[in-house]
């Protein structure tokens, strides 16, 4: 396997923290799904957390030829243990935990075209939020609610995740009731209570995946979306990855399920496959394709139809259609030996063949949800009104509140491995919240907040814990799509938005009292530019939407080429930019030339190499000195700092004195911004500096940033590189007579198919395909097919070019260079 450093994140699994009594979710207060126990002695009976932990000396920044083990010991033995504060947690009121027993927040998310915003659409018509039901580039010209950006109702696409509130009446959940409860379901008006639940829907294109990823950031549960026929995709696979990194409990809703080739049971297949989920079907359809009319709740053996004004109505009966019981008994047995490997209580039930009663099955699906163990599957069909307020019912069941969800955060007065803080959603407490989006709104900027601790009031002056300015929040405001209703307050757990607030995506807001800090959402690097110029003469219009932009959406990166002067932007691709380019001209009235879209090409090493390197220079009066010793190595990306780049100092003696070693990193951090092959940034590579020597008079930190570079430089041509090229996964959908066209014209473009799925009619084929090869394919797609083929494509990561690219991508830069 080759040694050549990986670009891709590495997401690994999370551990959740469980206790038999109750199922409770730690979210990590860092982004990379690290483990965070709790453990019995962290939080003590009297609600207090305190933690004890050494520092252990590091053998890597020692010279092991020097020391002796014992000595190591004896040095780890003599550092002090390292104490944090005895904290006090606060406590919940009554008042606390009974509205936020009944509080939601949910995030809808799936591949594109799967139907989320059509789904959004009914949830808000049947909670009674809008009055009638418009359909995504409907006849009407009116648009979904959701879709509020006349682009995406023109292109009908979400770009960008928006907000809602609703409220519903729904059973509580199972685990509250007493044993020998009678279970109450969709169709029955018994024991129902009403649930505050705050919706984002979110974009399904790849290349506003930051959309999903900082709204996933911040809620507590999500539906995740998938087409009946089309099953598991790309997109999928990525919002399943971004739920994972956050610890996101989900739903999943098998929708579309009266289209022509509809087969949930084989979609369920691909989330155990695929996905790697515990997941198995809660209901059972009635009839299949055009002739879907309900559905089988298979918990309390129920028979489900929609019917009345756009079925706003719930039937619910005993009687089970003959053509459908034996699959129903089917199906209900996989799901209860599902849900045993998943909850320690039903299965001891299960293993001892011990009655299971309807309430049993429904709190080991709560416990198993909530604890991430666990995948309910509902079905329906949004467009024909099915289905919907069942899932409804399950958001509400199922998924956690917002108590449940066990948040930490940093102390920015601690050292960065003290313990994180846990956040309890007590209204007392000291205020934390999370600026997690901001939109440029009519009367300002509008920023969406998390409040996770303590009540937000308006009027009330709260502190920036990046910046500590402190700030007045003169309105706050509950969004409704691009509605807004103003509130005086809002409680821990809810999402709300302010207006006024200069801030950026992922500060902390407190109320001064405390040090607290969140993690910010993990944000991808973009993978394609475009050069931008206005037509015509300059305004200030221009610079005003780049720096909009640029502040709204983390992912959109703009700078200015040394070398042209050209302004350049950079994106997650090709619709990203083209939909900025086509809001510039709308929003502010500035028609934009761009150029041929280029490719984030990187370079990097494969071997290391040691580096001697002296600057020396005299002129007259004191010159210019600086040695340094050390090695050039290959590195892969840190799953803690999410980089690939580092700088490492190893010196003992202080042969180089202290106060030239930022000069040294910075030397080395400006030799990465252009590489020596193409002039592309450097990425996987360590800098190790072990030895070196300076002048009293001579040494200065000019001396040795230019020593660092030269050394950087020297290293570099010794340590083999090679050039990096990000690579796609792109899936195509597209009818079965065209197959051979579809897998002939990939590998012209010198693709890798990966996998093939053929069904009914169509096919999907799976390839990884260098961005580079990639231009044009959309028109070449099109013609292949008849305009009935579809693809998407997603970043996996950076691989070396073919050698004999790399060698004429040298060339052509070396020629541009000798022109000047």
């Amino acid at each position: 396997m080759s040694s050549l450093p990986r670009l891709s994140s590495r997401v690994r699994s999370p551990i959740i923290t469980t206790s038999s009594s109750s199922s409770t979710l730690i979210r990590p207060a860092v982004l990379t799904r690290k483990p965070i126990l709790a453990s019995s002695s962290s939080l003590s009976p009297l609600g207090k957390f305190r933690s004890v932990s050494s520092v252990p000396i590091s053998i890597s920044s020692v010279n092991s030829k020097r020391l002796f083990t014992s000595s190591i010991r004896a040095r780890e033995e003599e550092k002090p243990k390292e104490e944090w504060p005895e904290r006090v947690l606060p406590v919940l009121k009554e008042s606390d935990i009974k509205r936020l027993k009944r509080q939601r927040n949910v995030g809808i998310s799936a591949h594109i075209d799967s139907g989320k915003t059509t789904l959004t659409e009914r949830i808000l018509y049947y909670t009674g939020r809008i009055r009638d039901i418009h359909e995504v580039r409907g006849r009407d010209a009116v648009g979904a609610k959701m879709d509020s950006m006349e682009l995406e109702r023109e292109k009908g696409i979400t770009i960008q995740s928006a907000a809602t509130f609703a409220d519903w009446v729904s059973p509580p959940p199972p685990t509250e009731l007493a044993e020998g409860a009678t279970l109450f379901g969709t169709g029955s008006e018994e024991g129902k209570e009403k649930y505050s639940i705050n919706i984002i829907d979110t974009p399904g294109h790849v290349d506003f995946t930051i959309e999903v990823e900082r709204a996933l950031r911040v809620l507590d549960g999500a539906v995740l979306v998938l087409c009946a026929v089309s099953g598991v995709q790309s997109q999928t696979i990525t919002v399943d990855r971004q739920m994972r990194r956050y610890n996101v409990p989900r739903l999943a809703f098998i929708n579309k399920m009266d289209r022509a080739g509809s087969n949930p049971f084989r979609v369920i297949q691909q989330l155990r496959g695929k996905l790697k989920m515990n997941a198995a079907a809660l209901q059972v359809p009635i009839g299949a394709e055009g002739d879907f009319s309900g559905v089988v709740d298979l918990v309390r053996m129920k028979a489900l139809y929609n019917e009345g004004v756009k079925g706003n109505q719930v039937v619910e009966t005993d009687e089970i259609p003959e053509t459908v019981r034996a699959l129903v008994e089917e199906k209900r047995t996989e799901l209860i030996e599902q849900l045993s490997e998943a909850d320690e209580t039903l299965c001891d039930l299960f293993l001892n063949e011990s009655p299971i009663t309807e309430l049993d099955i429904a709190q080991a699906l709560r416990r198993a949800t909530v604890s991430l163990k666990f995948t309910p599957v509902f079905m329906g069909s949004a467009i024909k009104n099915t289905g919907v307020q069942a899932l409804l019912d399950g958001v509400c069941q199922y998924l956690p509140d917002p108590n449940e969800v066990h948040n930490q955060a940093l102390d920015a007065a601690l050292p960065s491995h003290a313990p994180p803080v846990p956040l309890v959603p007590a209204a007392e407490a000291p205020l934390v919240g999370l600026a997690f989006k901001l939109e440029e709104g009519r009367y300002g900027q509008l920023t969406y907040m998390r409040v996770y601790q303590g009540e937000l009031k308006r009027g009330s002056v709260i502190y920036n814990a990046r910046t500590g300015k402190k700030v007045k929040v003169p309105r706050l405001v509950r969004m409704h799509s691009d509605e807004m209703e103003d509130v005086e307050a809002i409680g821990a757990g809810e999402i709300c938005a302010m207006f006024g607030v200069e801030c950026s995506s992922g500060d902390t807001f407190t109320d001064g009292s405390t040090t607290f800090s969140m993690t910010s959402m993990f944000v991808p690097e973009p993978v394609i530019s475009l050069s931008i110029r206005p037509e015509g003469n300059e305004t200030p219009n221009f610079s005003r939407a780049l720096n909009r932009f640029q502040k709204e959406d983390p992912t959109f990166r703009v700078h200015v080429d040394s070398e042209s002067q050209e302004t350049i932007i950079s994106g997650m691709g090709e619709l990203h930019l083209d939909i900025y380019v086509e809001r510039m001209k709308r929003e502010y009235n500035v028609a934009c030339v761009t150029g041929k879209p280029r490719v984030a090409f990187r370079e990097t090493i494969t071997e290391e190499s040691k580096f001697n390197y002296t600057h020396k220079k005299q002129s007259g009066g004191s010159g210019q000195f600086g040695r340094v010793i050390g090695k050039l190595e290959p590195m892969e990306m840190d799953s803690d700092t999410n980089k690939d780049t580092a700088f490492e100092n190893r010196i003992i003696g202080g042969n180089i004195p202290n106060q030239f070693i930022p000069a040294i990193e910075k030397g080395f951090q400006e030799a990465l911004d252009r590489g020596l092959l193409t002039g592309h940034p450097i990425s996987g590579c360590k800098f190790v500096l072990e030895d070196g020597s300076a002048h009293s008079v001579d040494s200065n930190e000019l001396a040795f940033r230019l020593a660092a570079i030269g050394a950087f430089r020297e290293a570099f041509q010794k340590s083999k590189p090679v050039i990096l090229e990000p690579v796609m996964t792109v899936e195509v959908v597209a009818p079965i007579e065209f197959q051979g066209n579809v897998i002939g014209a990939l590998n012209q473009r010198k693709g890798t198919i990966v996998d093939t799925e053929v069904r009914d009619d169509e096919f999907t084929l799976t390839a990884e395909v260098a961005l580079n090869d990639m231009f044009g394919y959309s028109s070449q797609l099109r013609g292949m097919t008849q305009g009935k083929g579809e693809f998407s494509m997603e970043y996996k990561n950076h691989q070396p070019v073919m050698p004999n690219v790399q060698k004429d991508m040298m060339e052509a830069f070396r020629k541009k260079q000798l022109s000047k």
